[in-house]
């Protein structure tokens, strides 16, 4: 699977390229579509879209995985970034392309376990797993990667995975000791409630350039 990870910014737009499963992947290309703060507002949307558009052309990708819009204290901020967001995903659905879309938060978790990493962060861990000799600049690019790396996983995790070699040993234990009726006792006694020793939860552990 080859994704593109897309961080929008109304005047450098992250993008980066993965292909792989949630095993391994590695590292296609990045960079960033970057629009002058002295354009009008309009011109830069344009610019991003275009961008967006030979980036599809391009490289082809199969998902166009996009970092979900932060909360900003300023208004304008947010409703300008809501805007680049949007010619965002109107390129990718005009090229017909997948989209998924990732809170900023849990691309964090995914990538570092930590939901309010820096990103510092972000950029090391990036490197670490696509097995780059330097992180990848800037933050805006880096980013992108990550929203492209937590989609990969996420998608991995809604596969079905084997079970685990503990539960199914506890499970084969309590098919072959299946529990004994408890002796009735006087309907005045009170006792307190027993546990299913079966009600257990399980919490299973959770990734190049090539």
């Amino acid at each position: 699977m080859r994704v593109l990870g897309i961080d929008p910014g109304s005047e450098t737009t992250g993008w980066g390229v993965i292909e792989g499963d949630a095993r391994r992947y590695r590292l296609v290309e990045f960079g960033t579509v970057r629009a002058r703060a002295r354009e009008r507002f309009a011109a830069r949307l344009l610019k991003i879209s275009v961008g967006v558009e030979s980036l599809i052309e391009k490289f082809r990708p199969d998902v166009c995985a996009v970092e979900e819009a932060f909360f900003a204290v300023n208004a304008k901020t947010a409703l300008k970034l809501g805007q680049v967001r949007g010619v965002v995903l109107l390129a990718a659905e005009r090229a017909r392309v997948e989209i998924a879309e990732y809170a900023p938060r849990l691309v964090k978790q995914t990538v570092v376990g930590y939901g309010a990493a820096e990103k510092q962060q972000v950029q090391e861990m990036v490197r670490v797993l696509l097995r780059l000799r330097a992180a990848p600049a800037p933050f805006d690019a880096s980013d992108a990667l990550a929203v492209a790396i937590t989609h990969l996983h996420h998608t991995g995790l809604a596969r079905p995975v084997k079970t685990a070699p503990a539960r199914a040993s506890l499970e084969a234990l309590l098919a072959a000791n299946p529990r004994r009726r408890a002796p009735r006792i006087a309907s005045n006694a009170t006792t307190p409630p027993t546990r299913d020793p079966r009600a257990l939860t399980f919490v299973g552990p959770n990734t190049r350039q090539g």
